[in-house]
């Protein structure tokens, strides 16, 4: 491989670790602070780059769906969490069996709808990044590069509002001990559904922007969760910092698996994963003692 190509590649894997960030921080958060086993997060991806194909055939518009999915699956996860879950606080079975069953009912519901359906759907990218540029000699997606700043940004902005805001205190608090916070007169119910609104949101978010690299067709919410647990658990749950790391990680680990041995790429990230738990069985950046 050229000096040339490999810097591509690098870059298609910092893109990838990117998507893959947005969409293993809801889900980090959710099972470190709440202590919930949410197999549906794959499922909320899903349905979020589904509404953003029907937002932006409705409105013409890809920056209307970014701002419009993570709204409506954040109004999900409000309805989703007191209504199915907050009863099922640390018991992680049910936990397990009414989140694959939140996530078959969205997988109907998409099969069912039909403008979706069970087939293959492209969602181009927006006008103003649908270019490519010269890098190295060689045309590279504008919108890839897009992928990369945006979750940078992201990245940053979600680290300055869990560090120096009250509700990342808060949430920080809940991480380490949930019941303390609950004695010292905090509403945790209404924090557990403002994290798995949070949660669902960031999955959603996930969805609209991986949809134009990605695109759209049966399984992907399969993929995207195993891909978003290898993420946490390298990381470390409950850490922003931890699904950070796990993303550079297994982003790359993916792509130049994808370029080198692709019959084994798979094989390589569970490798990592493997050895990441022999080493450090909390993750990277996670913590290895939490109370509940």
């Amino acid at each position: 491989m050229s000096p040339e190509l490999a810097f591509l590649q690098a870059l298609n894997g910092i893109s990838f670790g990117a998507l893959l960030f947005i969409l293993a921080a809801g889900l980090s958060l959710i099972f470190g602070m709440m202590d919930v086993v949410n197999l549906a997060h794959g499922a909320f991806y899903m349905l979020g780059a589904y509404i953003a194909l029907s937002v932006v055939r409705t409105t013409g518009s890809f920056w209307v769906a970014l701002v419009a999915v993570p709204l409506a699956l954040g109004a999900l996860g409000l309805v989703v969490e007191p209504l199915l879950l907050r009863r099922l606080r640390g018991r992680h079975l049910d936990q397990v069996l009414i989140t694959v069953g939140v996530a078959l009912v969205i997988t109907d519901l998409i099969r069912l709808k039909p403008d979706w359906g069970a087939e293959v759907r492209t969602l181009p990218p927006p006008d103003a990044l649908a270019g490519s540029i010269a890098i190295l000699g060689n045309d590279y997606p504008v919108y890839r590069l897009f992928v990369i700043a945006f979750g940078v940004t992201l990245a940053l902005s979600l680290a300055a509002l869990h560090r120096r805001s009250r509700a990342g205190a808060l949430i920080r608090a809940g991480v380490d001990d949930a019941q303390m916070l609950s004695a010292l007169g905090v509403d945790t119910d209404r924090l557990f559904a403002v994290t798995y609104a949070i949660g669902a949101a960031l999955a959603g978010l996930a969805g609209v922007v991986a949809a134009p690299v990605l695109g759209l067709q049966p399984g992907m919410d399969v993929e995207a969760l195993v891909l978003s647990l290898i993420v946490v658990v390298v990381g470390g749950l409950g850490t922003l910092g931890g699904a950070q790391v796990g993303a550079a990680l297994v982003g790359p680990a993916d792509t130049f698996g994808k370029v080198f041995v692709p019959q084994f790429a798979l094989f390589f990230i569970f490798a990592i994963m493997a050895l990441v738990l022999l080493l450090r069985p909390s993750g990277l950046l996670g913590r290895i003692r939490v109370i509940r």
